[in-house]
């Protein structure tokens, strides 16, 4: 899957695990799941299961550009997924639809799926090697027709064609591929994938052609639902309930959505456990979510350019402190995060942030005298009764409103300026609805005010945070989220590929919106991406992370907190962390 870009809601990677669900405890492992888990023989047959989620999807097409986390939900109820992900993020065959996968040839990379001979679409046909070879048509970006927003790898496939039998299918490849089981899921018919115009346009807002547990009864955008219903031609195990119902609950009126039994299971914020956990017909379930929480600094104009002033940024933040403001209060592990790439609930997670090294005033305060930032006189600006090293100044927001919802200045006792006397300020750009964020922005710019950085805080609003302030490069530092991924090396690359100049002279970041890289950071992702051997892959990501460290473009803070509260009747459903839902047994306790 692509990763996209979160502020104030985190992309769930689903997959399949956990028999036996664990409750979060000190231990970052017994924090990947925690899910209400019950055999299937103790749900009962039939209901209709609402599940609050953030909106409607804009399309149920994962592969386009407004696809967001209710389409990745949608698709792991109704699709076909090879591979799913268990609560470590290891991918993990799924028998409803593949009997084996497997490499079977090096030089050329050649890859043969065996499908289950029972999988076929809704429609009565079966799935074959037709719908593979659509579906890497139209992703492999030689036909820009297709609105894809990313390729995933299909641009490394050569050939798609048919094996033994039917139910065989052989993928060569042009370049090693070593995340291959990341293709082909979610699978969507040809009927989507043949056709420009049924990819663009026909998937957007029905899918008439499933094979999964349950279909898509309907969308309904104005009323706010995705309604599925239980698929009778699904050759499994069939669902339990009768209907899952997505409804668009915004996060402030879950907790009252939930105590009047509009809804059944929600996503909730931890300022919201209080309400949720003092009403005994709920639960609530706790895991660290398939999603991080990083300081992004531009190192594509102004002071974060020089990379001696971005190290002294990351060298004053006191990452430890801003994770254990963040997960204590949701009973959670208040390690920080330290890895771009491996999250620390997945397997093979490593902190390699000592490449860059831990909070330190004085280390930070000589790399911006290196950089040509010396100590100012005390700063006029400061309220001189204000206890501390610094002051805010808040402001009001624009004359006739505009896209700035509040600004604030966070004053040094002392600034930091260059020759002239300018001082060191940098431009903080949040997005408006997101009070973790807001606090967490708040703290940051506390901290660098310690090392004489003024912080201009700027929170916008969140239809524009992405579009109007990180994409087009209008901020210095700047909060938010990023989701896991079961295949870093392939996925994680567009955040820290070297940018490079466009044919219209243009600097292409993809998703570096920190605009900072190395030849040698690609390198090494390009070599782990490639790398077939599971051992030295996971040596290549590792050395590529503490290269991203050591650049200074993103910070990573925390893991986020998944907080998940639900009524005690639901079954099979909780906080599942990088876990894919098994669809077909969520339901209500018999």
């Amino acid at each position: 899957m692509s990763r996209t870009a979160v502020g104030t809601i985190a992309l769930v990677v689903v997959a399949s695990a956990a028999a036996a669900g664990c409750s979060a405890s000190s231990g970052t492992a017994a924090s990947a799941v925690d899910v209400a888990s019950v055999a299937r023989s103790s749900v009962r047959d039939g209901g209709t299961l609402r599940w609050a989620v953030d909106a409607v999807p804009g399309t149920l097409n994962t592969f386009q550009a407004a696809a967001d986390p209710q389409t990745a939900r949608v698709a792991g109820a109704v699709l076909p997924a090879l591979f799913t992900v268990d609560g470590r993020g290891r991918p993990q065959r799924d028998p409803d639809y593949l009997e084996s996968a497997a490499v079977v040839s090096r030089s050329p990379q050649v890859v043969v799926y065996k499908l289950n001979p029972k999988a076929a679409w809704s429609d009565g046909r079966a799935i074959t090697a037709d719908d593979f070879a659509a579906q890497w048509k139209a992703l492999n970006g030689t036909n820009s027709a297709y609105w894809s927003a990313h390729n995933d790898g299909y641009d490394r496939v050569c050939d798609v064609r048919r094996g033994a039998d039917a139910h065989e299918i052989k993928v060569t490849f042009s370049r090693p591929m070593a995340t291959w089981r990341s293709l082909f899921t979610p699978l969507y018919p040809k009927a989507v994938t043949g056709t420009p115009d049924a990819f663009n346009d026909g998937s957007r807002a029905a899918l008439p052609v499933t094979a999964g547990p349950f279909s898509v009864q309907s969308v309904n955008a104005r009323g706010g639902t995705v309604t599925l219903a239980r698929d009778p031609r699904w050759w499994g195990e069939p669902a339990k309930l009768d209907r899952l119902v997505f409804t668009a609950v915004p996060s402030a009126r879950r907790a009252a959505a939930l105590a009047a039994g509009s809804v059944d299971v929600a996503e909730v914020s931890p300022d919201a456990l209080g309400a949720v956990t003092r009403d005994r017909r709920l639960a609530v379930h706790r895991a660290l979510d398939a999603s991080y929480t990083q300081l992004t600094l531009n190192g594509g104009s102004g002071p974060l350019a020089d990379e001696r002033v971005r190290r002294a940024v990351a060298r004053a933040i006191d990452r430890k402190a801003i994770a254990q403001q963040v997960l204590r209060p949701a009973g959670l592990p208040t390690a920080p995060l330290g890895n771009h790439l491996v999250l620390a609930s997945q397997d093979g997670y490593q902190d390699n942030s000592s490449a860059i090294g831990g909070p330190d005033v004085k280390t930070a305060q000589a790399l911006l005298a290196d950089a040509g930032w010396q100590p100012g006189k005390a700063n006029s600006a400061r309220n001189a009764a204000a206890p501390g090293p610094w002051h805010a100044h808040p402001a009001a927001p624009p004359p006739g409103g505009g896209k700035v919802a509040r600004t604030e200045t966070v004053e040094p006792s002392a600034l930091r300026t260059d020759r002239s006397g300018h001082p060191l300020t940098l431009q903080f750009v949040l997005p408006q609805h997101d009070a973790t964020l807001g606090a967490v922005g708040d703290r940051i710019a506390h901290m660098l005010a310690g090392i004489g950085v003024r912080s201009q805080i700027t929170k916008v609003a969140d239809s524009s945070f992405f579009q109007d302030q990180i994409a087009s490069g209008d901020f210095d530092l700047a909060l938010y989220s990023w989701p896991g991924t079961a295949f870093p090396a392939t996925d994680a690359r567009p955040i820290y590929a070297k940018p490079e100049p466009g044919a219209d002279g243009s600097l292409v970041v993809q998703q570096n919106y920190a605009r900072v890289g190395t030849d040698l950071i690609d390198r090494l992702l390009d070599q782990a991406g490639a790398e077939l051997n599971p051992g030295k892959a996971a040596d290549l990501t590792k050395r590529a992370d503490a290269r991203i460290w050591a650049a200074a473009g993103s910070i990573p803070l925390y893991q986020r907190p998944q907080l998940v509260a639900q009524s005690i009747r639901v079954a099979n459903v909780g906080a599942f962390g990088f876990q894919t839902p098994r669809y077909q047994n969520i339901g209500f306790r018999r």
